[in-house]
């Protein structure tokens, strides 16, 4: 088996496992078990939290005492376990916990599944800004694939969701001891400071103005990325309450349609080398940046019927908004940070998108809508919700224009 084949096998089944159940635990949680809203925000807080410190903790363990593939394929078989007991937690206070510690094991992966991949290519000579992409967007077909079984084999309200993940997660880790070994950069025999025995060498990139500013603006603009993952779905079912659209596509498929998103992903992961060594980071950002504000806007002004097409290609929007941003901020770290601090650079850059990030979008998100876009009878004034997520992301990218100073030569490799 080839090793970008294998390294693809890895990547769809480490998405596979957060698609079973990210975009419908909403269903799950308010149609099956009937727990409140309030609580509901606090089970998708976890996400942030747990990034917080554990991509950062994990990546010190992997760039000083284990091999990334052991570590990686450890977490997952923890998570796995974890999730086959979530179903049988009967009340909303201990799902929390259990879900907070499942995503304290799931959340590092994704940062070390990079470190994997970046060190098998590096080592075997190929050009990551060509080859990693076209892996990677693997991982964007395993999260569909996940989402598309969850809701088509009936379980989108039910804990079927969580043993299909469980068991995927479960597989990942026997497999990733199959990996080609990435033993920890520091040799055993060298004699280390004891700042860097505990990785807090990768803290000295704050000390760097551009990757200070780099890593700020990747925290805010973290705060963008898990809002349709918490809105859109029960934004599309919304749409049940009107007479007109109570029937409609959008609102009998609302998560099949939300994967439309994931599809358009696949698409701009491929166009990724072409716009980094075309434009650079900093244009690629700033794309970002607009496209999330123009996918806002759509949101707030479309519907099932004659808006259809807003919803349609506000969803194919989210591929760039996306991609451009997570995928080509985690090339820019990897190729602008030292090979011993690689799993901590990147566990860095997870903790200020999915951390600080997360859980500044979902806290300022859920505050600004319950005091101002919260009708007396409890309806939410949706247009207003995601036009001001679109105001949000616009005041992002104008300061970003001209406080982020990266000069980009065509030459350049990301």
């Amino acid at each position: 088996m080839s090793i970008k084949l294998r390294l693809t096998i890895m990547n769809f089944l480490q998405f596979f496992v957060w698609g079973a159940w990210l975009i419908t635990i909403g269903v799950y949680w308010f149609q099956n078990k009937q727990w409140s809203g309030a609580e509901f925000g606090a089970v998708f807080s976890t996400l942030g939290i747990s990034s917080l410190f554990m991509p950062a903790l994990t990546g010190i363990i992997a760039d000083k005492w284990m091999n990334v593939e052991r570590l990686y394929g450890i977490l997952h078989i923890l998570f796995g376990c974890t999730f086959l007991y979530l179903p049988q937690v009967t009340d909303p206070h201990t799902f929390f916990w259990v879900i907070l510690l499942a995503m304290f094991f799931y959340m590092p992966t994704i940062a070390l599944s990079n470190s994997i991949a970046y060190t098998v290519l590096k080592r075997n000579k190929y050009d990551i800004v060509k080859v990693f992409p076209s892996i990677r967007v693997w991982g964007t077909i395993g999260f569909i694939a996940a989402m598309w079984i969850t809701n088509l084999s009936g379980n989108k309200a039910l804990a079927g969701q969580f043993y299909l993940s469980a068991v995927a997660a479960i597989l990942l880790g026997i497999y990733s001891f199959t990996l080609p070994p990435c033993p920890p950069t520091h040799k055993k025999t060298e004699k280390i400071s004891l700042a860097e025995q505990f990785g807090l060498k990768a803290f000295k990139l704050f000390a760097n103005s551009k990757m200070a500013l780099f890593f700020i603006f990747s925290m805010f603009l973290g705060g963008a990325l898990q809002l349709t993952n918490m809105y859109g779905d029960t934004y599309l079912s919304s749409f049940a309450d009107q007479q007109q659209f109570a029937d409609s596509i959008i609102v009998k498929y609302s998560t099949i349609i939300m994967s439309i998103s994931q599809v358009s992903e696949t698409l701009f992961i491929l166009a990724i080398p072409y716009f980094l060594k075309r434009f650079g980071i900093k244009q690629v950002m700033l794309i970002s940046m607009l496209a999330w504000v123009l996918r806002f806007a759509l949101l707030a002004y479309g519907d099932p019927g004659a808006g259809l097409w807003m919803i349609v290609a506000s969803c194919i929007i989210y591929g760039m908004a996306f991609d451009f941003f997570n995928i080509s901020g985690s090339l820019f770290v990897e190729t602008n940070t030292s090979s011993e601090i690689r799993s901590s650079a990147q566990g860095m850059f997870m903790m200020m998108t999915n951390g600080f990030g997360a859980i500044f979008g979902s806290q300022v998100s859920g505050f600004v809508i319950e005091k101002y876009f919260t009708a007396a009878d409890g309806s939410l004034q949706w247009q207003e919700v995601w036009l001001s997520f679109a105001a949000y992301s616009l005041i992002i990218a104008f300061f970003f224009s001209f406080m982020f100073k990266h000069k980009h030569e065509r030459a350049e490799k990301y």
